[in-house]
Order: structure tokens, then C-alpha cells, then sequence
């Protein structure tokens, strides 16, 4: 990219110069210029710089400012709008560096986002396995003349396959996949098995009279989730919230294969012709589905820890995500928050009968219909239907004129 000779406009400011984005080419021709449009003039589609195409990693530092790339996806996308951004930057940014293959000028953009541990990257793996280089999962090995001896001396007797040693049906006697068990379907399939048949019922607290299970993470839109062994997360829903909205008459889950992203709606609880979205707690593709729940819908509001479980996840950023969830002492403190939120939102006469010691009501809206189903969704889920008319169906809820 190149910057036009700027101009001065009116009252002698200067104006921000036109940009002229410069396609590169390794043949000495001089490159095509694509210009932007003039100050003024109306267009009606504007261009980007495709994820595929070379540029000048320094010069969009240069041109958009570093808060512009320190909030750019891995992938190059930008997930902030950049006039956002600049009227709310971060108030303490991360630096992420650039990652090995993009400093070795092999591929055009990447950050890195696992803390430059290449060991452990799959995406370093994969492009070591791109460019023909025989790989191993696992550190690097010690001196190459031991591993040289070593191999010369020693072998691998047997490489079952480790669903075969449990026992069960339906697998392979040995290995196939060098146990590389991320992208095998056996342990994909057995995996989601195990998990469904194993998951334990977990210990409680209580907080302004509300259920928490112990070590799971809290989503500030009331999903929790529990990370798994293997490294799938199972999700549902909060007593807190179970208890806000009362006992569904239907739930709306995603499909398996369906990828969801952190804080986009992932379940809808249905009440009485009102919907409930629910936003999910990470990003990941959905490995399975509480079917017990879909068809008896009581479970979340009777057992929304254990039995009444929404959906099983695959994670893709969990490391960087669950950073976004509230976990131990933070937990509780949320919760104290939201209640008190709620009591406000209630009035007085509930307040003073809430200071008193007594339980939290088991259907709330049920109990106090007047405070708006609608004001409870986007008070505590943060989430709301996409219609214009969704405030006048309740002229009687908090806050509304």
C-alpha cells in the first residue's frame, strides 16, 4: 500500500490521505494500482485486502494503528469493528506475536495463540506435515545420534487400539491413526459415550439461596460449563436461571456437527408462546445432545447441574475463552450481584422479604409476571428477540417508559 499527496480542506486542516492498495508480484512489472475512490464520491461495495493476498505486514501497522491488529482473529479476520475500537480501545491489550510460519514469510498472516509453545500447536503440526517433514507428536526429542541408536536397537512390540484394551465392542484390534486420537472417528464415537455414561453428579454451594456446582465455569448469560476428560466441555443451564424463568415447555438445542461460537445464542428455552435465548459459553462444534432433555424439558429446572444438561462440545479456543467465564470465588460474587439485581428489579416488598432468610422462589416469573419476560431476557441472559415491537409487549416491565 501507498499514500497519494494529501490536500489541505477548509480552515487549513489537513485532510487523511486516499489509500491505494498495490497488488505485490515477484515479476519485476510494475504493479497494478487499485485506487480508492475520491473524497466525496459514493460507492457502493468497498475493497478488501483478501486473507490470500500478500501485503506489507509493517505498512497495515503503519496505516490502521497497533490496537488494529493486536484485535485481529489468528486468522487475519477482524472480529471488532476498527470505529469501535477507536472510541473504545482496550484497557490492557495483549501483545500476540506473530507466529514462526508467518516471520519465515510462508504464510501471509497469523498470530500466535498458544504462547509460542510449537510443540504443542496443532496448527505447527500440520504445517510441518504440509511441507513433507515426518512428525511425531510430543517434545523434540533429545540428540538425533541417540534417537538414531535407539531405533536401531528397539521397536514396538503392539500398538492396540486403547478402546480395544477397555473392552469394548465395535473398534479396531489396533491402532490406525499412530494414536493421534484429535482426529480419529473411533475416539470421536467412543469418547461422546464414555462422557454421556460417566458424568458424576457434583458437589454444591449455595449463594443468596441459589445451587453452584463446584469447579464448573459461569458464563455471564447463566450457561455453565464443565470441562471434561479428553478436553470436551458439557453445558447447561444455572439454578439461578432455572429458577428466573421457571420450568420450560421446550427447549430449542443445535445439532451435532453444529459449530457454535462464545456468546452468540446456542439454546432457546421455550415458555408459554416467550423464548428464552441463551448465549454459549465457548466456541466449538457440537459433539452431543441431551436427548433426555429435549423430551422432558422439567430436567433443567429439577436437576440443571447433572440430569438436566444441554449439550456436549468439542472446544476450538478454550484456553483463551474460559478466560471470559467466572470460576470459584468469582462465581459466587456474580451471583450475589445478580440477585441483588433482581430484588431491585422486583421492588421493595420482595427485598424486605428476601432480607428476612427466605428461599429464592422456584418460578419466579410465574410467581411475578408483572416484571416482564421480555426485561428478564435482556436483564440477565443479555440476549433479546430481533423485533422492533419486543418493549411495547410489556408496557409494565422495569424501566420501560
Amino acid at each position: 500500500m501507498k499514500r497519494e499527496p494529501s490536500s489541505r480542506g477548509k480552515k487549513g486542516k489537513e485532510q487523511q490521505p486516499d489509500l491505494v492498495l498495490t497488488e505485490k508480484s515477484s515479476s519485476q512489472k510494475k504493479p497494478k494500482e487499485i485506487p480508492t475512490p475520491a473524497a466525496g464520491e459514493k460507492t457502493v461495495e468497498q475493497r478488501r485486502i483478501s486473507i490470500d493476498q500478500p501485503f506489507d505486514y509493517e505498512e497495515v501497522v503503519r496505516v490502521t494503528g497497533a490496537e488494529y491488529v493486536r484485535n485481529l482473529h489468528h486468522d487475519g479476520i477482524v472480529f471488532v469493528p476498527y470505529p469501535e475500537l477507536k472510541a473504545n480501545p482496550p484497557v490492557a491489550p495483549v501483545a500476540r506475536q506473530e507466529c514462526i510460519w508467518m516471520k519465515a514469510r510462508i504464510i501471509n498472516f497469523r498470530l500466535c495463540d498458544n504462547r509460542c509453545d510449537c510443540d504443542h500447536c496443532e496448527f505447527d503440526l500440520n504445517m510441518r506435515r504440509a511441507m513433507g517433514e515426518a512428525v511425531r507428536v510430543g517434545k523434540t526429542g533429545t540428540p538425533a545420534d541417540w534417537t538414531a541408536q535407539i531405533k536401531e536397537t528397539f521397536e514396538t512390540a503392539a500398538r492396540p487400539c486403547i478402546f480395544a484394551l477397555l473392552g469394548d465392542a465395535g473398534v479396531p484390534e489396533e491402532c490406525r491413526e499412530n494414536y493421534e486420537c484429535f482426529h480419529c472417528a473411533v475416539y470421536e464415537r467412543q469418547s461422546a459415550k464414555a462422557k454421556r455414561e460417566s458424568f458424576i453428579e457434583p458437589t454444591y454451594s449455595r449463594v443468596s439461596g441459589y445451587k453452584l456446582a463446584d469447579d464448573y465455569y459461569y458464563h455471564l448469560g447463566h450457561l455453565w460449563a464443565h470441562l471434561e476428560q479428553g478436553g470436551h466441555v458439557r453445558i447447561g443451564m444455572d439454578d439461578f436461571v432455572a429458577k428466573l424463568f421457571g420450568q420450560a415447555k421446550e427447549l430449542r438445542l443445535p445439532f451435532v456437527g453444529d459449530s457454535l461460537k462464545q456468546g452468540e445464542v446456542g439454546a432457546v428455552m421455550l415458555r408459554n408462546g416467550h423464548q428464552a435465548p441463551m448465549q454459549s459459553p465457548l466456541s466449538g462444534k457440537v459433539v452431543a445432545v441431551n436427548s433426555k432433555a429435549v423430551e422432558n424439558p422439567a430436567l433443567c429446572h429439577q436437576d440443571s447441574y447433572y440430569s438436566g444438561w444441554l449439550f456436549l462440545l468439542d472446544p476450538y479456543y478454550v484456553r483463551n475463552e474460559l478466560k471470559a467465564l467466572y470460576f470459584g470465588q468469582e462465581s459466587s460474587k456474580w451471583i450475589e450481584r445478580e440477585n441483588r439485581l433482581l430484588l431491585e428489579s422486583l421492588g421493595p416488598e420482595y427485598e424486605r422479604l428476601a432480607a428476612t432468610g427466605g428461599e429464592p422462589t422456584e418460578d419466579l416469573f410465574g410467581s411475578f409476571p408483572e416484571v416482564g419476560w421480555n426485561s428478564l431476557v435482556r436483564t440477565f441472559l443479555r440476549t433479546q428477540v430481533k423485533r422492533k415491537d419486543a418493549d411495547s409487549l410489556e408496557p409494565n416491565a422495569p424501566g420501560a417508559k
